[in-house]
């Protein structure tokens, strides 16, 4: 249940986003932006994801987490959230979670801002 209802959080945000620029609200390149990174972002969970998998059987370099919090930190949240959920990767390790989570607040508090102060 909560898997779904995070992808579809995801999800909506990025409609969200692309029904802001259509209805002139927004810059193109904002949705396009987000949409982008997103993308990257979970092509990037996957890719760790499948390291992780190959690293069971022998010694293989992983993506530093560090990595994944910027893109998520950058724009890309959705997409991170998207593949923790629909990958099953880092979903259980709970600092993990919470620096994600926290990536999402500030993305959303400062989209918040922008929003308020520009449009």
């Amino acid at each position: 249940m909560i898997k779904s209802t995070l992808i579809i959080f995801s999800s909506m945000f990025i409609a969200a986003i692309w029904l802001a620029y259509l209805n002139h609200k927004i810059e193109m390149f904002i949705p396009i932006y987000i949409s982008l990174l997103s993308g990257i972002t979970f092509l990037y969970y996957a890719w760790d994801k499948r390291k992780a998998v190959q690293s069971n059987r022998k010694q293989v370099s992983r993506i530093p987490e560090r990595h994944l919090y910027l893109c998520a930190l950058l724009g890309g949240w959705p997409g991170a959230l998207i593949a923790q959920q629909a990958l099953r990767h880092k979903s259980k390790k709970r600092v993990f979670i919470v620096v994600l989570w926290l990536c999402i607040a500030v993305n959303l508090s400062l989209g918040g801002y922008i929003w308020y102060v520009y449009y």
